[in-house]
């Protein structure tokens, strides 16, 4: 049986997510930064890139050392699952193993660095947006050579 979920973990996780908005709202401010000069087009990005690097988060090998303090399993083995000692150690465990949730995070990450470093905010969010859009096109690619080759042994 599972344990009851850790939700006084959850609830500080949440605060510091506001928390974190709320300071970047604050320092965009004093700086005099304006986040009302985004697009429609920056959000299409920014939903990309989004999508990108909260599957690269969640999923990836390559980021399955950030994962591992939170989990137990092996990426590379096909699956890894939130650790159920500790609180805060579940808890993140759910939120980067979870491309949605982390989504979120990823992209008020991004969102904030668009307002607050607009050169490198904009170099790093269309940079993860074309590598999302490519997820994208990759997985369109094989599914009509897979399906071209199945109509050709048909035919054949």
């Amino acid at each position: 049986m599972r344990a009851r979920p850790p939700y006084g973990a959850y609830a500080a996780i949440m605060g510091v997510f506001g928390g974190g908005l709320a300071a970047a709202g604050a320092l965009s401010r004093a700086l005099g930064r304006d986040p009302q000069c985004q697009t429609v087009l920056d959000l299409v990005v920014l939903s990309a890139a989004s999508f990108k690097a909260a599957r690269t988060l969640a999923r990836d090998e390559v980021t399955s050392f950030l994962r591992a303090p939170f989990v137990e399993g092996e990426a590379h083995e096909g699956g890894e699952e939130p650790l159920e000692t500790g609180d805060f150690h579940q808890a993140i465990g759910e939120l980067i193993t979870c491309s949605r949730c982390v989504g979120t995070w990823a992209a008020a990450g991004l969102a904030t660095a668009q307002v607050l470093s607009p050169r490198f905010g904009r170099l790093l969010t269309w940079s993860l947006g074309a590598a999302g859009i490519n997820d994208f096109l990759q997985a369109g690619f094989a599914a009509l050579t897979g399906k071209a080759d199945e109509l050709e042994q048909r035919s054949g």
